[in-house]
């Protein structure tokens, strides 16, 4: 099928390079020339394991170009995909300023299409509120007599897995009103569904809208759940990760999303959870459970500074308490796989730290660059993990990198001041580090203290 994406940020080019996988063709459009240029060479602007081997073997092939102008392929387009931002708005809702412009221009550009062409599937991929399939229609009708259907396929990419979720997809939802985009979209998933035996849903476009929300909701609510769950397990002297197992075994509830953490962040959840609560607010539904999981999530980013604030006597109103400390922090990225600092727990712990007075030595494998945009030299960032262990007061971790896990925490102690480690992911076990002469905070966990 021939295919327009629009927007080239993370869906729009994983959505591009997996279709084009697929053995679509596809032209992705973006307004930003210089993006357009460096995709066109195969440079990809965002870190995604597997995406930049599918960029270049698609550009090679000829099956994916990229281009600034949407009408250059919209008059053989079988499906046109609106990816572009959906950014928070100050009261919590998602701006939709950007789909609805883009609305705009292919309800202009309908003209080059062919008057008894089939319909064009218009696709709302973007994660959109409520009821944004008809005001897309409504845009794209009022400049437009050529026939269209608006559909809603929203996306359940994880970053740092987005490429595998995209061509093994558990479940595809389709939100559409005729049974000839049912059968357009079916055309272009179809082949990834019968790689994974996924499900398909197909359903009116307000479903499918509020599907992808609730997705969102119940998932961060687990996280806020079981982090709740873990630091009432370090009060009563409970070990988190036994309980989370017995619980994930329950059928009804199953082990996926109770790993306890700093807190969530990136692109989707902070955002979805407000956007979702405006809604409610909207219609008189004030989804208080949502409410919660978003301030004990606010509370849970805070983790690690209270437990670093606890360990070194910081009292309030002392000033520079931590003046002379040094702490190594290990991952900036908001998860391991991305680069992605949207929401990090790691740029509140380093707002926290410097603020008391410390100094603050960063690693990451693939967010330096953004937080070096974002706040410049108010950290000092190390090449390796174990550069920036060197004098350390304390190691804090932040970001589940495979390779933290996989250290030589020989070599860090001997680089530390201390052996003295805050994991806010729990990637050692606490008998396992006093074995080794190491003070161990985590989170859910009894904390080891070696005087």
């Amino acid at each position: 099928m021939q295919v327009l994406v629009i927007g080239s940020g993370y869906v729009g080019l994983v959505a591009a390079a997996c279709f084009a996988e697929a053995g679509h063709r596809i032209l992705g459009v973006d307004v930003d020339a210089a993006k357009v240029a460096a995709l066109s060479r195969g440079e990809s602007p965002i870190f995604e394991p597997g995406l930049d081997g599918l960029l270049t073997k698609h550009l090679a092939s000829g099956a994916l170009r990229f281009t600034t102008d949407l009408k250059a392929g919209i008059a053989d387009a079988d499906a046109t995909f609106i990816c572009v931002g959906t950014p928070q708005s100050e009261d919590g809702s998602a701006d939709m300023k950007y789909v609805l412009a883009v609305a705009s221009q292919i309800g202009e550009a309908m003209a080059l299409r062919a008057k008894d062409a089939k319909p064009l599937i218009v696709v709302d991929k973007s994660t959109v509120p409520v009821g944004t399939a008809a005001r897309v229609h409504a845009e794209i009708a009022a400049r437009t007599d050529r026939p269209f259907e608006v559909v809603s396929n929203p996306e359940f990419l994880r970053e740092g897995s987005a490429i595998g979720d995209f061509l093994e997809p558990d479940r595809v939802v389709v939100g559409c009103q005729t049974d000839h985009a049912e059968t357009v979209m079916k055309g272009l998933y179809q082949s990834f569904l019968d790689r994974s035996g996924g499900k398909w849903f197909r359903m009116d476009p307000p479903s499918a809208e509020l599907t992808k929300y609730a997705a969102n909701a119940m998932l961060a609510l687990r996280i806020s759940f079981i982090n709740e769950i873990a630091n009432l397990a370090e009060s009563v002297g409970a070990d988190v990760e036994h309980v989370k197992v017995a619980i994930g075994a329950d059928h009804r509830i199953g082990p996926a999303f109770l790993n306890p953490g700093p807190g969530f962040g990136g692109s989707c959840f902070p955002k979805d959870l407000q956007a979702l609560l405006k809604v409610g607010r909207e219609y008189g539904q004030p989804l208080m459970t949502l409410a919660a999981t978003v301030e004990a999530n606010r509370h849970q980013k805070q983790v690690i500074l209270r437990k670093v604030k606890a360990h070194f006597g910081v009292k309030a109103g002392v000033p520079a308490p931590l003046k002379g400390r040094r702490f190594a922090l290990w991952g900036l990225a908001f998860k391991a796989n991305t680069d992605d600092i949207r929401e990090s727990m790691a740029l509140e712990l380093i707002e926290g730290l410097v603020n008391l007075g410390a100094e603050v030595v960063a690693h990451d494998f693939a967010a330096m660059d953004a937080v070096k945009a974002r706040i410049g030299d108010k950290v000092r960032y190390a090449e390796t993990p174990l550069a920036a262990c060197e004098g350390a007061d304390a190691l804090l971790i932040a970001t589940e990198w495979p390779h933290y896990r996989d250290a030589d925490l020989e070599a860090v102690a001997k680089a530390m001041k201390a052996r003295r480690i805050f994991d806010g992911r729990n990637l050692f076990r606490p008998e396992a580090m006093e074995a080794k002469g190491w003070t161990y905070h985590s989170l859910g966990r009894r904390a080891v203290e070696v005087k």
